[in-house]
């Protein structure tokens, strides 16, 4: 594991307790942070409280199964985002689509191959780092963009301003004033840049 990153947390919910201490001592020595709950209810309420990095989730459990786990894990907003592993006994294509359809990103059919699982738990994770990364770097950029049109604003209101009180003054010379026409388009301008100034404002805040 990568020193400069925070340990992962993954989250591992199957009735099985053989799976479940098979899949902990995997993963543990691999460096992630693990999880384990029998229940797809427990694993829910945990997931509320604390979220973690990745959920590896059984399928044929008593009460809720994993559809409908991870179903109610798409619908929160805070919880949405978790990459979501099946990992069951069942083999069939219906099945397989079933669980894609409720929100899973992979599927892996048991008995599981160890090595299979980590490497589709480090692959969904390096992932899911690299989505919030980049999301994190577009927030800057929305931010740097809104920060430039802003000065750009401001600076184009500073010229436009300054042209219109020229326009407005008395020429020494001639003893006329500008054009009203062109007094006219400058104010206008003016209203407008200061219309858009205002609309930045209240988004920034």
């Amino acid at each position: 594991m990568n020193a400069t990153h925070k340990q992962p947390t993954v989250m591992v919910v199957d009735d099985s307790p053989d799976n479940l201490t098979v899949l902990e001592k995997m993963l543990r020595e691999q460096g992630y942070r693990v999880v384990a709950f029998p229940r797809g209810d427990l694993a829910l309420k945990a997931a509320a409280r604390k979220p973690p990095d990745l959920i590896l989730l059984d399928i044929m459990m008593p009460g809720m199964d994993g559809f409908a786990v991870c179903e109610r894990l798409k619908a929160d907003a805070t919880l949405k985002e978790i990459p979501v592993l099946f990992i069951s006994g069942l083999s069939e294509t219906r099945d397989k689509l079933k669980a894609f359809s409720a929100g899973g990103v992979d599927y892996v059919t048991k008995p599981f191959q160890p090595e299979e699982v980590r490497v589709r738990v480090k692959t969904h994770l390096q992932l899911r780092d690299l989505r919030v990364q980049l999301e994190k770097h577009n927030r800057r950029l929305e931010d740097l963009v809104e920060e430039k049109i802003k000065e750009i604003s401001e600076s184009q209101m500073a010229t436009i301003y300054a042209l219109a009180k020229l326009a407005e003054r008395r020429d020494d010379e001639t003893g006329r004033h500008f054009d009203p026409v062109i007094v006219d388009a400058f104010t206008a301008v003016a209203a407008e840049f200061a219309e858009i100034r205002e609309r930045l404002d209240e988004g920034a805040s």
